[in-house]
């Protein structure tokens, strides 16, 4: 990097000095002009980072969405089934009620009987009808995550602040965050338990305009204007000890497995690692635009904006689509997906779950491999869900069967019991045997008899006294 300052300063140079400087050789002049151009054309190569990428797969990331792709069924399913009064429904009315939710024709009932240990289908006592319902596992872990939510209420009510607090004019649409209410672990009434609730943060009002409404934040608080990341780059400086100068505007950098980083790529990120920004907090409205300067600004503003939005998400993830909705209030690029695919680093996009007509974006330094750093609890309980979804049907009929070979026992009295019996038909068993069987059968029977007569002995005089 030092030869690369001392070097820049050639750039500078004009062709004309080294033609009217007569003490300098001709060979001298050519070898000049020859590392002037190298130069420059490094310089042009190395100034920012390449636009056109291509998006490398990330496996762990991947599979992660085709297990949230079934979570997003299921979902489905619970808005169908638990609002019915008994919370169940017929299974000759499953593909009717099943395409209002989205699912194609006999596509409901094949995934149903892929999930055992989320659905159950039962045979009604009276009408002998075959039903549809949750098992009491999943149940279990649909009511944790509701109870988890709203344990967490006053969390959700600072993420709310600081999403509101990234806008420019301190307000959002309702329907958006309603929208993407659950990635910010909010609750589906919201608009009752979060905003109404607490008039001394938000602020709900009608638009002149349109048909629509709108949260706004009533005063912003200074102390929640901290950026994740700059918490990230505290405690790294801390631990590490490494150079402030070079921490101070850096984002942590993961590529991926299988990224190709160049010579010129890393000049690039070297460079725009050191580029300073405004925080997303700041209010940039008389800033002047129109500088190069200032539009590197800009530029890295919206990538600590994506970043800072992820970080007040739950499960540190977001659709491609829902960032779009918070776009012209937050100052973000038009071209979202390419401008995130810059920097494969930081996020990574992923096209899995829904056929490719969603793109998911992760914070890549919030996951190490497939699971969340820092959990909470709505994190995990959705996760329970999630094992008993990966529960496949052959491994669920295995463990019933198992259960089913096992016996349990009711009481001490009917073990015994279930001793004497087995001891009596081993009797019945050894008769008619060998002599030489019989012998040994008989101090075998002995023993057993003894200790038979001691207990039984013993058992009614425990029985006499009771009485």
């Amino acid at each position: 990097m030092n030869n690369i300052r001392r070097t820049s300063n050639l750039i500078h140079i004009k062709p004309t000095l080294l033609k009217s400087n007569p003490s300098i050789s001709s060979s001298l002049q050519q070898t000049l002009k020859n590392a002037l151009i190298f130069v420059r054309s490094m310089s042009k190569k190395s100034t920012s980072i390449p636009k056109n990428q291509l998006r490398v797969r990330d496996h762990a990331f991947d599979n992660y969405m085709e297990v949230e792709k079934k979570i997003r069924k299921v979902l489905k399913f619970q808005e169908l089934i638990i609002d019915q009064p008994q919370q169940c429904i017929p299974v000759a009315r499953l593909d009717f009620l099943a395409r209002r939710i989205g699912f194609k024709r006999d596509e409901a009932g094949k995934f149903v009987l892929k999930l055992p240990k989320i659905f159950e289908i039962y045979e009604h006592p009276v009408q002998r009808i075959l039903y549809l319902r949750f098992t009491r596992n999943a149940l279990l872990q649909i009511e944790q995550e509701k109870h988890a939510i709203n344990a967490n209420i006053p969390d959700a009510v600072t993420r709310l602040r600081k999403l509101l607090m990234l806008s420019n004019s301190g307000r959002l649409h309702l329907e958006h965050i309603r929208i993407a209410r659950r990635d910010f672990g909010l609750p589906d009434d919201f608009e009752y338990s979060v905003v109404l609730k607490y008039p001394q943060y938000f602020r709900l009002f009608d638009a002149k305009d349109c048909m629509s409404k709108y949260i706004e934040i009533v005063e912003k608080d200074p102390r929640l204007a901290v950026c994740a990341v700059d918490r990230v780059r505290e405690s790294e400086y801390r631990k590490k000890g490494i150079d402030e100068e070079s921490t101070r505007f850096s984002f942590v950098v993961n590529f991926p497995p299988g990224f190709k980083i160049g010579k010129y790529y890393k000049i690039a990120m070297w460079k725009w690692q050191r580029i300073p920004y405004w925080s997303p907090y700041e209010d940039v409205s008389g800033h002047d635009m129109r500088s190069l300067e200032a539009q590197n600004r800009m530029e890295k503003r919206a990538v600590a904006m994506i970043h800072e939005l992820l970080s007040l998400t739950v499960e540190k993830k977001i659709t491609l689509e829902r960032i779009a909705h918070f776009r012209v209030p937050m100052d973000l690029p038009k071209k979202l997906k390419d401008f995130l695919l810059q920097h494969q680093g930081i996020f990574y996009i992923s096209t899995r779950g829904n056929q490719g007509k969603l793109h998911t974006i992760f914070l890549r330094e919030a996951y190490r491999k497939g699971d969340l750093v820092e959990p909470n609890d709505v994190y995990l309980a959705r996760r329970r869900l999630a094992e008993l979804i990966l529960v496949s049907p052959r491994m669920a009929s295995l463990g019933r069967e198992l259960v089913s070979y096992t016996r349990p026992r009711d009481d001490v009295t009917g073990s015994r019991k279930e001793q004497i019996n087995d001891s009596d038909n081993f009797r019945r068993d050894r008769v008619g045997e060998p002599d030489l069987d019989s012998e040994s059968g008989s101090d075998v029977e002995s023993c057993f008899s003894d200790e038979g007569e001691d207990e039984d002995g013993h058992h009614v005089r425990d029985t006499q006294a009771a009485r």
